[in-house]
């Protein structure tokens, strides 16, 4: 046991610990979004017109994300980079949280909410290998700068 307890010890210490998503990794992640959503094209209109904007955000999206924000605005407003990044950041802010999620929020959680809702971290079947796809394509992004 005596030699045991400086190999957990060293474990413990040396194995890489969650760290909250800093403000690059989250900027960074927005913008691989943007690139997977819309080649980051403003005016892009997308899912039978269902989507708009850089981030392709559907009305339920906007809605849910201005009734929990102070940022107003109306969903067409969508079409405007700069709108659309404070609507994702408060859709971020409400559901991509560590309190939620039980653990540090990922780059990984950010992308699936964004295309599969507040739930999607949890998804299963079906919804979870179409969001592990999506995620897949954003991570190129992520990586294509490194």
């Amino acid at each position: 046991m005596k030699t045991l307890l400086p190999l957990l010890l060293l474990a413990l210490f040396s194995t890489p610990s969650a760290h909250a998503l800093t403000e690059k990794e989250m900027n960074d992640v927005l913008a691989a979004i943007r690139i997977v959503e819309s080649n980051n094209n403003p005016n892009a209109v997308g899912d039978s017109g269902n989507a708009i904007g850089v981030y392709q955000i559907w009305r339920v999206y906007h809605q849910d994300a201005v009734e929990f924000s102070e940022i107003g605005g109306e969903y067409r407003d969508c079409f405007d980079p700069d709108y659309a990044d404070k609507v994702v950041r408060a859709y971020m802010k409400r559901y991509a949280t560590e309190k939620r999620l039980g653990r540090e929020v990922t780059q990984r959680d950010i992308a699936v909410m964004h295309n599969g809702g507040p739930r999607a971290v949890w998804a299963k079947g079906k919804k979870k290998e179409n969001l592990d796809r999506y995620w897949a394509k954003v991570k190129r992004e992520l990586n294509k700068g490194k």
